[in-house]
């Protein structure tokens, strides 16, 4: 099937940007009417003058209509994906993340030319999600070349994220390949061990928020650790606490562990366990941060160290705006809480609030919580989680550690 985009639209494509919205197309009828049946089929998207520009998913539900595969006029095939697959694999070896973690990840959509897929590794078991028409097209395939990479036992699926409604997909989750013998201890957990600099975490794949835990946090909370000896520490939205486990590990003072999800907290309680921490040095408390904020700023009580690591507030810019009010909120607040030379690590996962609205919507908290704070450093998502120079929207973790003044 061949596609042809309305004159002017072509220049996306030009500066080998993948995504192609339906308002760029000049559609026919008989496919419109056929649209059903194309789902998730490969297409060519060719200039106004004809012209070969790239081949393409396309997904007659959602707005990003076609998901470029390749610019090359090449075959999509089950080699064009074991190319892929072994390229991102490669990459992971020369970064050595191994070397860091026995869980990565270990494809990242669009930036490792795979739209739509998502896999992580944890030790021998893969977790995919696939979240476009074009992946869940291509998706046996891909898992019957990456059950060939060395040591894998199984793939787990995780198709289960909300965007897949947007695809006109129902949500999948279970075994998809292998045989994976889960601890189960509960109807509702499952263990899955893994090690991330030296440190052992308990995750639930099954069920666990992603595809079971924040890899694209590692780096970060590495350097967390670091920043923990000697400080009195609040994480809030800490999930399985894995900032908790990287400050206590390095010799946090106290830790004062902040969630809403009962279930993520016990996680937490039993990783301290199994890195044999001191227990006594966490309180885990359940509970809405934004209110409990609130009430730590009436109680007068402070921190050395303040972790904010929220879910994502605006997956969109249409919901920027709400989403600034709610990252200032809980910046202003932990600003109060913050003793004088304390840290506030901040972050935002959100793809519709950039880096430079960030920083700005955290200076705006500083700003009116009456104190003065300098940024000593940026972070963002680790090197297992690449950014093509052509996809920007890849670059989606940002992170500002300041120091007040």
């Amino acid at each position: 099937m061949k596609l042809t985009l309305k004159p002017g639209r072509e220049k996306s494509l030009l500066r080998r940007h993948p995504w192609v919205f339906a308002s760029a197309l000049q559609i026919p009828d008989d496919i419109l009417r056929s649209a059903q049946d194309a789902s998730g089929l490969t297409v060519d998207l060719l200039a106004p003058g004809g012209q070969f520009l790239a081949r393409a998913s396309y997904s007659p539900h959602s707005q990003i209509r076609a998901r470029v595969w390749t610019f090359e006029d090449e075959p999509v095939d089950a080699e064009f994906f074991r190319k892929k697959i072994k390229a991102a694999i490669e990459l992971r070896g020369k970064l050595k993340v191994e070397s860091d973690s026995d869980a990565y990840r270990l494809i990242h959509s669009e930036s490792d030319g795979l739209p739509g897929f998502v896999v992580d590794r944890y030790g021998d078991v893969l977790v995919l999600q696939s979240s476009t028409a074009g992946s869940e097209f291509w998706k046996g395939t891909v898992a019957d070349i990456l059950m060939e990479e060395k040591g894998i036992r199984a793939i787990y699926e995780r198709s289960d994220a909300d965007v897949r409604e947007l695809e006109g997909l129902k949500p999948i989750t279970g075994i998809l390949r292998g045989e994976l013998a889960l601890f189960q201890r509960e109807a509702s957990l499952w263990d899955f061990p893994i090690t991330e600099h030296d440190l052992k975490f308990n995750i639930d794949i099954a069920h666990g928020h992603k595809t079971g835990f924040y890899l694209d946090q590692r780096a970060n909370r590495h350097r967390v650790g670091e920043l923990s000896k000697d400080r009195d520490v609040l994480n809030c939205f800490c999930y399985t606490g894995g900032f908790s486990i990287h400050a206590l590990a390095n010799g946090a003072k106290s830790v004062l562990s902040v969630d809403s999800s009962a279930e993520a907290l016990k996680l937490l309680e039993e990783n301290l366990a199994l890195n044999n921490l001191p227990a006594e040095k966490n309180t885990s408390l359940e509970g809405d941060v934004f209110q409990l904020l609130r009430k730590f700023r009436d109680e007068a009580r402070s921190f050395d160290l303040i972790i904010l690591d929220p879910p994502k507030f605006a997956p969109t810019s249409a919901h920027a705006e709400k989403a600034s009010r709610a990252y200032k909120d809980i910046n202003l607040l932990a600003f109060k809480l913050l003793r004088v030379g304390g840290i506030l690590v901040s972050f935002s996962c959100s793809g519709g609030v950039d880096a430079a609205l960030f920083q700005k919507i955290v200076a705006s908290a500083a700003l009116d919580a009456g104190v003065e704070a300098t940024i000593i450093e940026h972070l963002s998502q680790g090197v297992d989680h690449p950014v093509s120079l052509h996809f920007p929207e890849g670059a989606y973790l940002k992170g500002l550690i300041c120091v007040k003044n």
